[in-house]
């Protein structure tokens, strides 16, 4: 095909100008047959995308980071108790967990929480510990409850009547009986010293003071339960009724035959055969066996301690729903933070170095007055001093992981059922007795000691990444360590 004539002098000269010469390709890319690649930026797209996507993943694996070292620290400071000896006859330190499901969410949430930042400090130190669970509200409180009431009776106290118990409380029992025989007759004694309980949440906070109450003030005893409410017969009908009432039959053979007819195929069916009672209320939680109005009419008992076991309520931050997802966001880039504050607080209660009383403070409400007649006006009387009200005790037991309310699930606010349990609704209710014998875990004076070991300082035994890179490409130390074969060679060259 011939070529189009040129219409212009300057496409004559653009066409016969010669083209320039490609860069010179690296002689090893030309061997392996690759193109001559041209290092460039990307578009404005992709280093919008890369800057998003660098940016996150180096937040979240700077957090990952710290968070093991926060971990490895708390674990480095307890694990010398798994190197203390115990003798071959006595049980090791037992604690008692306590977690149940956050509001609107699964029991799954909590065992995640527990195992990611509880678990690892209890094992570096190698304690024991045994779980009380909460799928639903108030399980948490119906089993401290019931635990408190066996160890009553096991202190002495009787019950009146044992009641009914349930298939698997039998078996428990049973197992726990047939335990406790064995270690007696071969003589292995209980710890001794400090146990311990960790409440993990402000809702299981609150069933754990509940049943705690419950436990120790209540009786041994299942409340009785009310009477059957009796059910009225429908009054007979008088001699007015009965005339109309025959007189309606009487006028209406057709409904009567009808009637015949229906009740003679219900005889020809089949009788059903007797359904056994539903077992999903053995998962219901016990009835509590008593209100916080009776606490202060309650008794004490005999076998109640001068002090209770110590505990440490432990924070559970939990946040659901899809207007909440930058806080979401924000606490998954920063669990590091997370995981330095609860691993002081288990180290705390791994290491009981110091207990103290949960303090209460006294609450005062300043007022004018009103009872006073003397001529005032308004400036004067806000100006004036007010009277003094006492409104009573604020103990710290009702303080504790309060701030965790405002993030709880909506449904939580609802109205319940008859019946259901509205524990973590309620206000917590101490009473002085129980409040006075509780006690807490705290690091206490050991904590400036702790705060030394930072995450960027090496530990003692340590080696850091730098002087691993020295020994791999063989650097060494600068203190050098004889060989095996060089030991045998020192001080021979001046003898």
């Amino acid at each position: 095909m011939a070529e189009k004539p040129t219409n212009t002098i300057q496409d004559a000269a653009a066409a016969a100008a010669p083209k320039p010469a490609q860069p010179p390709r690296n002689p090893a890319f030309r061997m392996m047959g690759l193109p001559n690649f041209r290092f460039k930026l990307p578009s404005r797209n992709w280093l919008i995308f890369l800057s998003i996507t660098g940016s996150f993943t180096t937040a979240l694996l700077y957090d990952r980071h710290h968070k093991k070292k926060a971990h490895k620290k708390w674990c480095t400071i307890v694990s010398h108790m798994a190197q203390e000896p115990l003798p071959v006859d006595r049980m090791p330190r037992r604690l008692t967990i306590f977690l149940s499901a956050p509001p609107g969410d699964g029991l799954r949430a909590a065992r995640a929480y527990f195992q990611e930042y509880v678990k690892p400090v209890l094992v570096s130190a190698a304690l024991d510990w045994e779980v009380i669970e909460g799928r639903r509200e108030g399980d948490v409180r119906a089993g401290l409850a019931e635990k408190v009431r066996k160890l009553r009776v096991k202190n002495g106290e009787s019950r009146s009547s044992q009641g009914e118990p349930k298939v698997e409380e039998e078996e428990k029992e049973s197992i726990e009986d047939a335990l406790a025989q064995v270690r007696q007759k071969n003589g292995i004694e209980d710890w001794d010293g400090i146990q311990g309980d960790l409440i993990i949440g402000r809702n299981t906070w609150k069933e754990y003071v509940r049943g705690l109450h419950e436990g120790w003030l209540g009786p041994l005893d299942p409340p009785a339960e009310p009477p059957p409410l009796k059910q009225t017969p429908p009054p007979a009908p008088g001699p007015l009724d009965a005339s109309v009432v025959s007189e309606s039959t009487s006028s209406s053979p057709e409904l009567q035959q009808s009637d015949q007819e229906k009740k003679n195929d219900s005889d020809s069916l089949p009788t059903p055969t007797p359904v056994p009672p539903s077992t999903s209320n053995a998962t219901i939680p016990t009835p509590p066996y008593i209100s916080p109005a009776q606490y202060l009419t309650s008794p004490l008992p005999r076998t109640l301690p001068p002090t209770l076991a110590p505990s440490l309520p432990l924070p559970f931050p939990h946040i659901l729903g899809f207007l909440n997802t930058p806080i979401r966001v924000y606490r998954f880039l920063t669990r590091r933070h997370l995981a330095d504050s609860t691993g002081r607080e288990v180290a705390a209660l791994v290491l009981a170095a110091s207990i103290r009383p949960y303090d209460h403070k006294e609450s005062f409400v300043s007022s004018v007055d009103v009872d006073d007649a003397s001529p005032r006006n308004k400036e004067e009387r806000a100006a004036s001093d007010g009277i003094v009200a006492h409104t009573g005790h604020r103990w710290e037991q009702q303080r504790v992981l309060e701030e965790e309310e405002a993030e709880w699930h909506k449904s939580v606010r609802k109205p319940r059922k008859e019946g259901e349990e509205t524990v973590w609704m309620e206000e917590v209710v101490v009473d002085e007795r129980i409040g006075e014998r509780m006690r807490r875990f705290e690091l206490g004076g050991r904590e400036d000691t702790f705060g030394g070991l930072s995450d960027g300082e090496p530990r003692d035994n340590e080696v850091t990444w730098v002087e691993t890179m020295k020994i791999w490409v063989g650097m060494g130390n600068e203190k050098h360590e004889p060989k095996g074969w060089e030991q045998g060679l020192v001080g021979e060259e001046g003898d």
